[in-house]
């Protein structure tokens, strides 16, 4: 069974293309992130993906950001066993596993983000004005 709804994949693929309907100024859909908090361990991945299936935790989200080693190791060879990347985001850097071997977190995903001490003591009111320099 498929489950799917018209107007919600629509809508998702705008989201994702970030030309959809968002209140927020300069908003960017982060794959690697969702794929963190959706799919931490690669489950869903490794189903629908089977060129990624030797790589091991989180870190399927971006073979791109492998060593060599590992890349070898799972069998993947980037530009021809499973593509380069076609952009990669600078926003994605935070989301991807910077430990030495790739290897992803124990849980299989990150854990909560942790709020900046110079941003603490802000209110929600701080996040949705326009005038940032307070």
């Amino acid at each position: 069974k498929v489950d799917y709804d018209v107007c919600s994949n629509y809508g998702n693929w705008l989201y994702s293309a970030g030309i959809g309907n968002d209140p927020r100024d300069n908003r960017k859909f982060n794959m690697i992130k969702q794929g963190l908090d959706y799919d931490g361990n690669g489950d869903y991945i490794r189903l629908w993906v089977p060129e990624l299936q030797g790589i091991k935790g989180a870190d399927i989200h971006s073979p791109w950001a492998l060593s060599s080693t590992a890349l070898s190791q799972a069998g993947v060879t980037l530009g021809e066993t499973y593509p380069q990347p076609v952009v990669t985001a600078p926003e994605w850097s935070r989301h991807i596993s910077q430990r030495p071997g790739g290897s992803p977190h124990p849980r299989g995903r990150r854990g909560p983000a942790q709020v900046p001490a110079q941003h603490k003591d802000r209110g929600i009111d701080f996040y949705f004005s326009r005038k940032k320099d307070a």
